[in-house]
């Protein structure tokens, strides 16, 4: 089992806010339901993860204005240990609409906003002065603007030279950067496979042959490529297998991702194997999607998944 702490960082976080109406018309006066909010943000969601499963995570973010004293406010509600950088401008705000006449949720993400170099330099200071020196860092989420985007780039020489296992979810320009700097895992989704591996689109029988090239050219110890329904994928220098999503009824997908690599992290952390990591991953991820708006996954659905994932590891060996 791992020592030191599982840290999470979040440079772009949100304080997300979801409703419900009836039907979404044009031009109309939409008559919504009383706002939930939620702390938003990849890292801060894998930390919110990681402590519903046991964990006892360290959540290091940026907050800004009264919106970001909220958020840190839900953060520290939920019972997780936080870190914070304050920034001056203020923390920004995502919004979330579930139509229940159609099912259908509609997800507005709006811009982060710009941080200033010595923030940055703040975020990267903190995170080499950690006592005690963490087990595992997991870099999830956009950057904002001012971010330089070979920012996860310099994580990764901090957590190398801490002896932490670098974990990174992220997308574009930021997770091109980091790919070099030989992280032990990556979780992207084919989309962001076929940009690192630099084709226009990957056929899902290339997807293993992909991810074992990232980790031919040292780019990472694992990958685990998420495939929403369809499951996950995960690939090491010796094991490709699949691993498919327990069927459920979906009503949002928010903090799926994040719960996914929570999953793997803390399952890693109690000295499992990969294998039953990414098991774990996908049972978070899928009972996630159970929940409405940005709300995580509830034990009692994991549990109820992970059973449904060994049964199904079972009908599959008998075949053989």
């Amino acid at each position: 089992m791992a020592s030191g702490p599982i840290v999470t960082l979040t440079i772009n976080p949100a304080l997300d806010k979801s409703s419900e109406v009836g039907r979404i018309v044009p031009e109309s006066k939409l008559r919504c339901t009383a706002p939930a909010f939620e702390a938003g943000g990849g890292g801060i969601n894998v930390a919110k993860a990681v402590h519903r499963l046991g964990g006892s995570p360290v959540a290091l973010f940026t907050v800004g204005g009264p919106t970001g004293q909220r958020l840190h406010k839900l953060v520290k509600n939920e019972g997780v240990e936080t870190i914070v950088v304050e920034t001056k401008q203020w923390t920004r705000e995502n919004f979330h609409i579930l139509e229940k006449s159609t099912g259908f949720q509609y997800r507005f993400g709006m811009p982060g906003t710009e941080m200033m170099p010595t923030e940055v330099r703040t975020v990267l200071e903190t995170l080499e002065d950690l006592n005690p020196k963490p087990s595992y860092i997991i870099a999830s989420g956009s950057l904002p603007p001012g971010v330089p985007a070979d920012f996860y780039a310099s994580v990764a020489k901090i957590a190398k030279d801490q002896g932490a296992r670098f974990i990174v979810d992220a997308s574009g320009d930021s997770l091109r950067s980091v790919s070099d700097c030989g992280l032990y895992l990556l979780k992207p989704n084919i989309t962001e496979l076929s940009e690192l591996v630099g084709v226009d689109k990957l056929e899902m029988d290339e997807v293993d042959d992909a991810a074992r090239a990232l980790i031919i050219r040292g780019q990472c110890e694992i990958v685990v490529v998420s495939m929403g329904a369809m499951g996950a994928m995960l690939v090491t220098e010796d094991l490709v297998e699949h691993i498919p999503a327990p069927p459920v009824q979906p009503k949002s997908t928010v903090g799926a991702g994040d719960s996914m690599v929570a999953g793997i992290v803390w399952t890693l952390s109690q000295g499992k194997s990969i294998r039953e990591a990414v098991r774990m991953g996908v049972a978070c991820g899928s009972a996630a999607t159970m929940n409405a708006g940005s709300e995580l996954f509830k034990m009692q659905d994991v549990s109820k998944l992970m059973d449904w994932l060994n049964r199904y590891d079972k009908r599959y060996v008998n075949t053989l």
